[in-house]
């Protein structure tokens, strides 16, 4: 069985998503939508299939899933759409930038039914996978300490950083998830602060670019989260676990893994330049859970809630940074 997928967004995410789709022999692009005709027809013209309307994808019973990457204030009012039209839904993180609105979305995949996974691709990347592996083996013992590394290449522009929902909602979100993906309980306290360091613009534009968050579940695990807008030396993504019995670590991974020796020292190749490469073999993982959720009838993971969890952990940091103070999480 081929599950029919339509592409709802055909920017710089979708093209990531069209290319993991094309991965797959079980997944079957069948269907672009995006406000911009050139874009759509882009990956519309490479997968071999056309360019249509949103309303004719609610519309056709031959589409069994959409894969939703259009801006995030569109999000929760297409997951609803989507979920009483009967369709599976893969949508990109997050549900919304306002917990209420996404508790009233998750309502109603809750009443409908609908088979909801959201794009935590990190949850698939092969070394933060095998990382998950030893904690599960017993290999490390009890986990007692995460720390997590995520500073980008650079800023953003701008004008994407006010409609972002700020660097916790935008960026720290996928460092939230994978914190309770790796400490096995959930966060109940949220202590952060951030400044602007990059960019005197993002402060401008009411955002931060620099951050660090220590996040404390109930028996006093915690996880450290260290942001930045900016790395020099590429995209900085590394984690630690550490437990009773040892610790284990994924390190920055590169293009190229190799090492050089001269006279001069010792010297290895630039890390990747940002997510679209770094995480490609993530996305495509994704994907095929996706697939796999559906052929077997079981509910996609990470699914809506663990998007809304995502999102009050973002809220709760933007509110221990504004008040000094911890901030309790139910």
């Amino acid at each position: 069985m081929v599950t029919k997928l339509a592409l709802l967004g055909a920017g710089r995410i979708g093209k990531v998503h069209a290319r993991a789709i094309a991965t797959d022999p079980r997944a079957e692009l069948v269907a672009v939508v995006d406000a911009s005709p050139t874009a759509a027809e882009a990956i519309a013209t490479v997968a071999g299939c056309p360019v249509t309307t949103m309303d004719a994808v609610l519309a056709d019973a031959g589409v069994d899933a959409v894969v939703i990457c259009t801006p995030t204030n569109t999000h929760a009012d297409l997951i609803e759409r989507f979920a009483k039209a009967g369709k599976a839904i893969f949508c990109e993180k997050p549900i919304d930038l306002d917990v209420e609105r996404a508790k009233a979305c998750l309502e109603v995949v809750r009443q409908t039914g609908a088979k909801v996974m959201l794009g935590f691709n990190r949850r698939f990347d092969p070394h933060f996978q095998a990382l998950r592996a030893e904690i599960d083996k017993g290999t490390i013992g009890d986990v007692e300490m995460v720390t997590i590394i995520s500073r980008d290449p650079g800023p953003p522009p701008v004008d994407y950083i006010k409609v972002s929902g700020g660097l916790f909602r935008d960026m720290t979100i996928h460092d939230f998830d994978m914190a309770r993906f790796l400490l096995g309980e959930e966060i109940v306290q949220v202590i952060a602060t951030a400044s602007v360091l990059v960019d005197t613009a993002i402060g401008e534009a009411g955002d931060f670019d620099s951050a660090s968050v220590i996040l404390m579940t109930e028996s006093g695990r915690h996880a450290t989260i260290s942001n930045s807008r900016r790395a020099t030396y590429g995209y900085d993504q590394r984690i630690e676990v550490h437990g009773t019995l040892g610790s284990v670590a994924a390190e920055n991974q590169r293009p190229v893994s190799i090492e050089v020796a001269t006279r001069a020292g010792y010297s290895r190749p630039p890390l990747h330049d940002f997510f679209m490469t770094r995480y490609m073999q993530a996305y495509a993982a994704e994907i095929a859970a996706f697939i796999d959720a559906l052929e077997q009838g079981k509910a996609p993971s990470p699914g809506a809630e663990d998007g809304l969890i995502a999102l009050r952990l973002a809220d709760a940091a933007l509110r221990s940074v504004k008040s000094g103070t911890a901030v309790r999480v139910d």
